[in-house]
């Protein structure tokens, strides 16, 4: 019998880790090819890891709550065969000589661009790579590259990992001394006034992605400076397109014709007019993003929000988006959705009005610098200007609000792209075909 080592493949984009959070497999089960051996989730999504071979699992190398690093051993099957250990070049992040030469140029190339985007932007001389999750850690503690680049890591090639950055937290939290007291005239931040519990309230502990959103949305308010821009548009033609195609689009495309793949398309083609929206912030440092990918805010099975991502959206037509926005969402309701699909998002759509509302002030998605929130449509009273002279008339509205970094996006900006938005939409061709 021969031993495959069954490892932690790669995750996405920019994910180095990962959580074990469920064997779905004992030591000695028998498992099949493709059949899910373990659950385990990063701070984007929970995803589970399939076996690429029939076999025995014989060993489990890692336990429940911990963390692993892409490419680690995690369990090992006995396969049929020779005595040899055997390994998963998809998953294998060594390379060995078997390997064709055009993977080992793919690997390569990838790597250079990994550092290229994900290495310290700091001024620095070193070339230690951090990933994203250490960088927000370092960032939240306030710990400087330099005393980043200090630590010692326990991952691959010395990495530092989140284990190690976070007991690097602790043990420097104790190593504080204790300071002198603030003088009496000195504000001092209040602590959070308590919660009184009695005895017919229930406590629920958060689950692991409401507190990944709370630290998300916290650090978010506290990282950018949240300034919003409102617009009402006038969507009557839109609506009146919809509901003249959508029955024959179903039937054509086997999806549903929503609004918004209308929007989103509207939304990319605006961030191709002002490209000063598709950007991400990294300290002192802005970094232009080449290709236009759209999050799109969508629903848990268990409540909680998540956003996929659309890649390249200015590159599809109507039926191209209509189709990626019917996936992600559905593969989001049913809990399906991979790591990838969760990850380079450079611009961020809510669709606030699914539920009712006629507008709000979303919270930005860092790192980007802008998100638009869809309100509800609403048949509302409204001035319409003819040659003849004005007249009111009922019309399908509905209000865009775009929330935007004021530290890297001006008033100017930031309500120039919502109007361009808005334009496209009053624009849109009703004679069009999809």
């Amino acid at each position: 019998m021969a031993k495959f080592e069954l490892k932690l493949p790669s995750m996405g984009e920019s994910i180095a880790e990962a959580t074990i959070t469920n064997w779905l497999k004992a030591v000695g089960d028998k498992i099949e090819a493709d059949e899910a051996v373990v659950e385990v989730a990063t701070d984007k999504v929970d995803s589970e890891v399939p076996s690429e071979v029939s076999g025995v699992l014989v060993e489990l190398l890692f336990k429940k709550d911990d963390l692993v690093q892409v490419g680690q051993t995690i369990a090992i099957l006995e396969i049929e065969g020779g005595d040899e250990v055997e390994t998963a070049t998809a998953t294998d992040i060594t390379i060995t000589e078997n390997v064709p030469t055009e993977a080992i140029e793919i690997e390569e190339t990838i790597n250079k661009v990994q550092e290229n985007s994900i290495a310290p932007v700091a001024n620095s001389d070193s070339d230690k790579f951090f990933s994203p999750l250490v960088k927000n850690i370092a960032k939240e503690e306030g710990i400087s590259l330099a005393e980043l680049e200090q630590i010692s890591g326990s991952g691959k090639d010395g990495r530092v990992t989140k284990e190690d950055i976070l007991n690097y937290v602790e043990n420097r939290k104790e190593a504080i001394p204790a300071v002198a007291k603030p003088v009496q005239n000195t504000p001092t931040p209040e602590a959070p006034a308590p919660v009184s519990v009695n005895g017919g309230d229930e406590i629920i502990e958060m689950d692991r992605m409401r507190k990944l959103i709370s630290g998300y949305m916290t650090t978010s308010l506290q990282t950018s400076a949240h300034v919003q821009s409102f617009i009402e548009v006038d969507v009557t033609n839109i609506v009146k397109w919809r509901d003249k195609n959508k029955v024959a689009f179903e039937k054509r495309e086997n999806g549903k014709l929503t609004f918004t793949p209308i929007f989103m398309q509207a939304v990319a083609q605006a961030l191709k007019d002002f490209p000063g929206m598709n950007i991400s912030v990294d300290g002192n440092y802005i970094i232009k993003k080449k290709n236009i990918n759209l999050g799109m805010a969508a629903a848990l099975p268990n409540g909680n929000l998540i956003v996929p991502v659309i890649k390249n959206a200015d590159q599809l037509n109507l039926v191209g988006m209509a189709k990626a926005v019917n996936d992600l969402g559905n593969r989001a309701k049913n809990g399906k959705l991979k790591p990838d699909d969760t990850v380079g998002g450079t611009y961020t759509v809510t669709n606030i009005g699914s539920f009712g509302s006629v507008f709000g002030t979303p919270i930005i998605n860092q790192p980007q610098v802008g998100i638009l929130a869809l309100g509800a449509i609403r048949k509302v009273p409204a001035v319409i200007e003819t040659p003849e002279g004005d007249f009111i008339g009922i019309r399908q509205k509905m209000f865009l609000t775009h929330s935007y970094d004021h530290r890297v996006v001006d008033g100017a900006l930031g309500g120039n792209f919502v109007k361009r938005v808005a334009d496209y939409l009053e624009a849109f061709d009703v004679n069009q075909n999809y």
